[in-house]
């Protein structure tokens, strides 16, 4: 098992993850991506966008705004229900949730007298004008989902889609957590990739079992150690307020076995809470046989961040390589922000770096990824390339200004072959493929 602060320490190291407002002490629950945690996060949404919505005939996708109307989350029980219990030391007033203390009564920090649990709402608040009043009340989301169902009878009068049929988007989403922690896990401030995949209410299970198979297919195709997963089956008593059945995919943290991701039948709820709360008929209506009734709904919800964090756990590697340690991380090359990265074998040559820029050039008009690296020598930029995770990297050196063959080398074993010049475009695109 990875340690936790070591993929911290290399995610700010390498330019993945740093922790926001740095220069002004930071703040917990936020985090910024860097350059190249930011194309490993575009590169995860891109392979969800394309399996979830571009790849299939029956998901329509949108995007949502994020501050949202209060009579929204009146509407679907968020503002009275969206919330944990709290409670806070007597002696040091520090706050802490209740489900996370193995003794309610004693301070896990400084030994003092905990007090009276109290509802500890998580939405974040904000106004809409100038006036400050209930009127002007809003929210920043704290899901996706919302703004996929009141865009529900928008999808269905401009495509008049035939059920089964989806709504997805990628989107921020906000919590005001009472205890962010453990880096990615649980934030404040989170992106989520959502469906909500309207259905005939006899058919949620044939459909159920469809997206948790997508599911599972998703979590294969980043690398992530499925040995790792875990699919807990969520017990009634312990579902969300609007949920049938809901699986939760657990994946095996250094900190423990903790949800990643969620499928949940919310049979008929959202759609009914907003058809009454707003007045709408939000009804479809069978074209064959002309019944009108609420859809029900399948929601397969995964978060980016805890992929993110997922995908760094299964990936970081501590191994031997030519009798050095190393560290590297071994993402699947078609979510590694860096899939090649280019040197010159020494940098004070003009001809070898001249060569190197213009193959350099080539490759990056032609494959997604390349990167130029010419910083220290050729050992320091492998084991920097190493922990970045790119698969390959390619020298220019003496021979291939005689040759035009080029050294590239393996990130995984450290096997390096010659390759000729012309042959690297069809190398690297059938090793993404």
């Amino acid at each position: 098992m990875p340690d936790l602060d070591k993929i911290v320490s290399l995610a700010k190291r390498r330019g993945f993850i740093f922790p926001s407002f740095e220069i002004y002490g930071g703040s917990a629950g936020f985090f910024d991506y860097g350059p190249h945690g930011l194309t490993l996060k575009n590169n995860v949404k891109q392979i969800w966008w394309k399996q979830f919505v571009s790849g299939r005939e029956d998901v329509y996708g949108i995007d949502s705004v994020i501050v949202t109307k209060k009579e929204v989350f009146e509407a679907s029980g968020h503002a009275r229900g969206f919330a944990d219990m709290l409670t806070e030391c007597e002696k040091c007033q520090r706050r802490f949730r209740v489900d996370h203390l193995a003794d309610t009564k004693k301070c896990p920090e400084c030994g003092g007298k905990l007090g009276e649990a109290r509802q500890f709402y998580m939405m974040l608040e904000t106004h809409i004008g100038a006036a400050e009043d209930e009127a002007s009340l809003a929210y920043l989301r704290p899901e996706t989902a919302q703004g996929i169902f009141t865009n529900f009878k928008n999808i269905v009068d401009s495509f008049h889609p035939s059920l089964p049929f989806g709504i997805a988007q990628i989107g921020k989403a906000f919590r005001n957590e009472i205890a962010p922690r453990d880096f990615l896990f649980r934030l404040r401030e989170i992106e989520q990739m959502e469906v909500e995949y309207f259905i005939k209410p006899g058919d949620w299970k044939e459909s159920f079992e469809m997206w948790r198979k997508e599911m599972q297919k998703f979590i294969a195709s980043l690398g992530i150690d499925t040995n790792k997963i875990f699919e807990l089956e969520i017990e009634e008593a312990d579902r969300a307020h609007y949920s049938k059945r809901t699986i939760d995919f657990e994946f095996d943290f250094p900190f423990g076995k903790k949800e990643l991701y969620g499928l949940a039948y919310r049979t008929d709820y959202d759609l009914s809470a907003h058809e009454k709360a707003s007045g709408a008929d939000l009804r479809y209506t069978d074209p064959e046989s002309g019944d009108k009734f609420i859809p029900h709904v399948i929601e397969p919800s995964l978060g980016i961040d805890r992929t993110i964090l997922a995908i760094l756990c299964s990936a970081y590697v501590e191994d031997e390589l030519g009798k050095e340690k190393r560290v590297f991380l071994k993402l699947k090359p078609q979510i590694a922000p860096v899939k090649v990265a280019v040197f010159p074998l020494v940098s004070n040559k003009e001809n070898i770096v001249s060569k190197a820029r213009e193959l350099y050039k080539n490759l990056k008009e032609k494959i997604s990824g390349v990167a130029w690296d010419d910083n220290g020598n050729i050992g320091k930029r492998y084991r920097r390339q190493d922990e970045i995770g790119t698969p390959w990297c390619v020298t220019i050196d003496y021979q291939t200004l005689e040759d035009k063959t080029v050294t590239v080398r393996d990130r995984d074993t450290g096997e390096q072959i010659r390759k000729k010049e012309k042959e690297l475009e069809k190398y690297f695109s059938d090793k993404l493929s």
